[in-house]
């Protein structure tokens, strides 16, 4: 008699997936080595003969406007005479500036080297699906109260506003009196990658407002964070019938409003837009590494920046932990359509669109003036994605919003370690009001 074969083991538990980020990693890292190289070359000339990078006949003269800008020599004057004046040797200036730039760099890698290898794992509990279109889904956070549906961005992932364990917003509201609701687009199946702005609006938002599992919930409140807001928006204006209120947080309207230089930037976006064709043509979307290299252009140096930061906090604290968790939801992002990739580069950023009054949704022209439903609007200070100016421009076009200025920037306001009290509470107070 035989025995029976033994039991076979179970598989190994697959390896934590190595991070990516900060994508795109080329870009981050040759933008922390120009920018360590332009200081480095700045300072040749003021570190006089054989301190400098040798001229020779026919090399560019370090004194004359290539590759120092007017203003950047009269800065180096200003700081060569302040040399001359304290008797400190301008070569010993130089290499100072040198070791503080090689520890910048060390900082950094470090910074990047900690991230990567970090331990933390985003673990929080599922939650039911209400009703589901293509890869779009309607999570259902639970609750007892009015129901609140909350609208994210195309561009990034919904978790953002369910971020880790113990630090959610929408996990949150529902401890607050509200049923709490988010539609998740979720990745763009072939068939959306054919999506325009008004195949989104009127068509899957509003769908998932028309859910049957909504019905006896009574009128929504609608809530929309960024390029949600502007969908949010337009659903609200057609669909008010099916609404109480509407929040609008760090919502953009006018695209060239804001600090000096912003209609430049925008309208440099929207320049690139032909060149980005072959890469819409071919994939049917812009994809999400094209996507990150769009924002570094909001802010060349941050990105090095926070890594330093986070080189130097203790790997083990709930900061650093919070700090990965929002990297990892920023590295992770989502392909935009590429017929909405048109429309945002082309109408908003370029032609101004929203704020000039000629973007529409289905052919009407969406106009915050026309709304009929009591509105909220969240204005992060410190927002370099969406610049004040351009948020409190459409708070300018509603009837009577309630206007909430937050200390925080576009992130920090929805997520960051005083989301709550900046931002949480402040949201519920106006939604209990309603």
């Amino acid at each position: 008699m035989s025995l029976p074969p033994p039991p076979l083991a179970p598989p190994l538990a697959p390896p934590l997936a190595p991070r990516r980020g900060p994508r795109p990693l080329p870009l981050h890292l040759n933008l922390a080595l120009l920018r360590g190289m332009g200081a480095a070359l700045s300072l040749d000339p003021l570190a006089g003969p054989g301190i400098g990078m040798p001229s020779s006949p026919g090399s560019p003269s370090w004194s004359d406007a290539w590759p120092i800008s007017k203003a950047g020599r009269a800065e180096m004057a200003r700081i060569a005479a302040e040399l001359a004046a304290g008797g400190h040797p301008p070569e010993r200036f130089r290499a100072a500036v040198l070791r503080r730039l090689a520890r910048q760099d060390r900082a950094l890698i470090a910074g990047l080297a900690a991230y990567r290898r970090h331990p933390y794992q985003r673990d929080v509990p599922p939650v039911p699906v209400l009703w589901q279109e293509g890869d779009s889904r309607l999570l259902d956070y639970g609750g007892d109260g009015p129901p609140l549906l909350m609208v994210p961005s195309l561009v990034n992932r919904a978790e953002v506003l369910d971020l880790m364990a113990g630090h959610s917003m929408l996990r949150w509201l529902a401890t607050q009196g509200f049923r709490v609701l988010l539609l998740d687009w979720g990745w763009p199946e072939p068939a959306a990658r054919r999506f325009t702005l008004t195949d989104y609006v009127a068509g899957r938002l509003e769908r998932a407002l028309a859910a049957p599992a909504l019905a006896g919930l009574g009128p929504l409140a609608l809530a929309g964070y960024c390029m949600g807001g502007l969908l949010a928006l337009g659903a609200a204006l057609r669909r008010p019938d099916r609404l109480r209120g509407l929040a609008l947080l760090a919502t953009p309207w006018d695209f060239h409003a804001g600090p000096p230089g912003t209609r430049e930037r925008a309208l440099a976006l929207a320049a690139l837009l032909p060149g980005l064709e072959p890469l819409l043509a071919a994939q049917g979307a812009l994809p999400v590494d094209a996507i990150q290299t769009l924002f570094a252009g909001l802010d060349p140096w941050a990105i090095a920046a926070k890594f330093r930061a986070f080189a130097a906090l203790d790997p083990a604290s709930p900061r650093a932990a919070q700090f990965v968790a929002l990297e990892d939801w920023l590295n992770d992002g989502i392909p935009l359509a590429a017929p909405v990739a048109r429309e945002a580069l082309g109408g908003w950023y370029g032609r101004n669109e929203p704020a000039r009054l000629d973007w529409r949704i289905a052919g009407a022209v969406v106009d915050p003036a026309a709304l009929a439903l009591p509105s909220f609007v969240a204005i992060p200070r410190a927002d370099r994605i969406v610049p004040p100016d351009s948020a409190l421009a459409l708070a300018a076009r509603l009837p009577g919003p309630r206007v909430l200025p937050v200390g925080a920037g576009h992130i920090g306001m929805a997520a960051g370690s005083r989301a709550g009290t900046q931002l949480w509470q402040p949201l519920r107070d106006w939604l209990h009001g309603l």
